[in-house]
């Protein structure tokens, strides 16, 4: 378990599924994922979740209440050169700190816990508030390459 001043980060499990849901189904969480997922969708991506051993999701929830908050992971890049953060947060904690404070934890734990030397994060072009909330916690634009159909850009930062 990760803890922050707001939120718990605690590993993702089955019994969390329904929860998780969620923002697979959500129009606004998924506008820059590729778009909301259908059951058999979910089912082979969690099946996955749940047995990866080289990547780490973890459930967010409210500290306070355990409200679900979202979803945040750190696994390899798509490319295999370099770990990444990736986050869905439902709609209704935007703009609260919530991503931003699990975003760090989730840096220090990939540089302090498990000594990497860099973490990298990739965003479409057009999701600003995604672009905000990166260069907010010290990434800087690595690159752009066009995938999954979208101009998407490359964040990175290197443990000083």
């Amino acid at each position: 378990m990760i803890e922050t001043n707001q939120c718990t980060m605690i590993p993702f499990q089955k019994t969390d599924d329904d929860e998780v849901k969620q923002l697979y189904r959500n129009h606004d969480v998924r506008r820059y994922l590729g778009g909301i997922r259908t059951e058999d969708d979910l089912q082979s991506i969690f099946d996955e979740m749940h047995s990866m051993n080289e990547e780490v999701n973890w459930v967010i929830r409210k500290k306070n209440t355990k409200e679900f908050v979202g979803l945040i992971s750190l696994g390899l890049h798509h490319d295999g050169n370099f770990h990444e953060v990736s986050y869905q947060l439902l709609p209704i904690w935007w703009g609260k700190g919530y991503g931003t404070e699990v975003v760090y934890a989730v840096l220090d734990y990939a540089f302090l816990t498990l000594n990497l030397p860099k973490v990298g994060a990739e965003t479409q072009a057009a999701n600003i508030p995604s672009r905000r909330l990166l260069e907010k916690v010290g990434m800087r634009e690595e690159g752009r390459v066009i995938r999954f159909g979208e101009e998407q850009v490359i964040y990175s930062i290197t443990y000083k």
